[in-house]
């Protein structure tokens, strides 16, 4: 597997595949794939860096995130779909830690708390339990 890092011109594929980690996650995130496009151009610009991993010349996997002077905080990992289960996201990560991200910092991810099968991969992977949100939904207007 190799990698390369995302740039702009990456943006469309990357709002697309975006959309499939929203769609898997049952995510409440409604934006259309113009708006993640534009959104992953906004974190490109930015603060976030994203990478492609590619396998036999297709995009296999992708990862994006941000690096603060003391952590490094894993917005997205992606493994496109007929892809899973067969190493691709342990491979990626393996070499985000081993050639990509400096040793000496934190890494953080957050996973839903319904998406039991990503809380298992992370688990593997070595990241362990640190804060868990709680929340109240608004109340619906057309519901109340």
């Amino acid at each position: 597997m190799t990698y390369r890092r995302a740039t702009v011109d990456d943006c469309p594929m990357l709002a697309y595949l975006n959309h499939q980690l929203i769609c898997d996650e049952k995510h409440r995130n409604r934006m259309t794939m113009l708006e993640l496009e534009h959104r992953m151009k906004d974190w490109l610009a930015g603060e976030y860096s994203a990478i492609l991993f590619e396998d036999a010349g297709e995009v296999v996997a992708y990862a994006l995130y941000h690096e603060q002077p003391e952590e490094i905080y894993l917005r997205q990992l992606f493994v496109v779909r007929h892809r899973r289960r067969q190493g691709v996201g342990r491979r990626a990560l393996n070499i985000l830690r081993s050639e990509i991200w400096p040793t000496t910092k934190r890494l953080t991810v957050d996973v839903l708390i319904q998406n039991q099968a990503a809380l298992a991969f992370w688990r593997a992977m070595g990241y362990r339990d640190y804060c868990l949100t709680l929340e109240i939904m608004p109340i619906d207007a057309k519901r109340a």
